[in-house]
C-alpha cells in the first residue's frame, strides 16, 4: 500500500520510494526517510498534504510524494 492510503495515528515501515524525480528521492533520504524506516501519520489535510513523524521529526509532504512511498503497517504483538 502507499502512504497516501494510510490512516492517521498508524505506524508504518517504508518498503520503497518510487518517485519520478530522483532529486526528491535523494532529499527524502537525506531527511531520514529510507527503506525500513518507521514513520507515523500525524495528520492529513483535505488538499492531500500529509504530516508524518520520522525519527522524531515532523515532515510535511504532498499528495504526489505520499502516493510514491510504499509502506507496510507495523503490527504490534499482543
Amino acid at each position: 500500500m502507499t502512504l497516501y492510503e494510510g490512516t492517521i495515528g498508524s505506524v508504518y515501515v517504508v518498503k520503497g520510494i518510487h518517485l519520478e524525480q530522483n532529486t526528491i528521492t535523494r532529499r527524502l533520504e537525506a531527511l531520514g526517510l529510507n527503506e525500513m524506516t518507521k514513520l507515523q501519520i500525524q495528520n492529513s489535510k483535505r488538499g492531500g498534504a500529509f504530516i508524518i513523524k520520522v525519527r522524531g521529526t515532523r515532515l510535511a509532504i504532498g499528495k504526489r510524494i505520499a502516493q510514491g512511498i510504499e509502506v507496510e503497517e507495523v503490527r504490534e504483538n499482543a
